[in-house]
């Protein structure tokens, strides 16, 4: 059973805004929010159909004493307009989220000169670096502001953005972006008094979501299952933990590319690790 150190008010009663929110994790977080009393809950999305039906779900769910007031936002968070177009009417129509959860994100697997200009670089960083910042940007002086409640955070970024990796040059640096911005705004925060504000940074690695079909785990790095990633980034955005990364080979593989000599790497990454290999068979997402 949780208790108040570890949940501080943080979801019940709360505003909540969730960005790729229609299916894979962006879903399990709707419906922990839900679960956990949230009593407004933004859905962003580009897929209306799938969104309205989650949507439906859980505000009729039974089995809880208020149903939350649940709200579909069709917005593609790689057009900065579209996003402030969107945030105007969550504050019109929600308020200003206590909560927000970046979870939108693509990936395009590929080595570097296959990758379309437009489709796939200026738009993976604009999807998984730039709109989180335009999304945080728009509702921090609402969330800074008001001190009566904790607000948090949440920035879904990837191991990837701590390891380099062949065919994954892109992704990966939107990833490093990510968590280059995500970790300066928590100090910002901090250093400014407003940490009733806390950031949280989730660095998984592969997740059987579906987006990264055809990955292999590296070596003693089993592909994880959505549940234990929501699991995990869930219970460190409600502690405000800085960064929360899994599983533990993350860690390790840190640790040993920051101390090892760069080729010596190379060669433990390729050959015991397979980390070097590991999209080698990507397909991605076929739907």
């Amino acid at each position: 059973m949780a208790n108040a150190t570890t949940r501080p008010r943080v979801i019940p009663g709360a505003t909540v805004l969730i960005t790729g929110a229609a299916r894979g994790m962006g879903e399990l977080y709707a419906r922990r929010a839900a679960r956990e009393g949230a009593a407004k809950i933004a859905l962003w999305d580009l897929d209306a159909e799938r969104a309205e039906a989650l949507a439906t779900e859980l505000a009729s769910a039974r089995g809880r004493s208020a149903a939350p007031e649940v709200r579909v936002y069709v917005v593609d968070v790689s057009d900065r307009e579209a996003v402030a177009e969107a945030a105007a009417l969550v504050r019109d129509e929600l308020g200003d989220p206590d909560v927000v959860v970046n979870n939108a994100g693509i990936v395009r697997g590929a080595l570097f000169w296959e990758h379309d200009a437009e489709r796939d670089i200026e738009l993976t960083m604009r999807v998984n670096a730039l709109a989180p910042m335009w999304i945080a940007r728009e509702f921090l002086p609402a969330m800074i502001a008001d001190r009566t409640r904790p607000k948090r955070i949440l920035n879904i970024a990837s191991a990837a953005g701590t390891l380099a990796n062949p065919r994954m040059s892109v992704y990966a640096s939107s990833k490093w972006a990510m968590i280059g911005w995500s970790e300066s705004l928590r100090l910002e925060l901090t250093r400014t008094d407003n940490a009733h504000v806390a950031v949280t940074t989730f660095c998984p690695s592969y997740i059987s979501t579906g987006m990264f079909a055809g990955a292999r785990g590296p070596l003693l790095t089993p592909i994880m299952r959505p549940q234990q990633a929501v699991q995990a980034a869930w219970t460190g955005m409600l502690k405000g933990t800085p960064m929360v990364l899994r599983p533990w080979t993350v860690k390790l593989a840190m640790a040993m590319r920051g101390i090892l000599p760069t080729r010596v790497w190379d060669v433990l990454g390729d050959r015991v690790f397979k980390v070097y290999s590991s999209m080698d068979r990507f397909t991605g997402r076929t739907d």
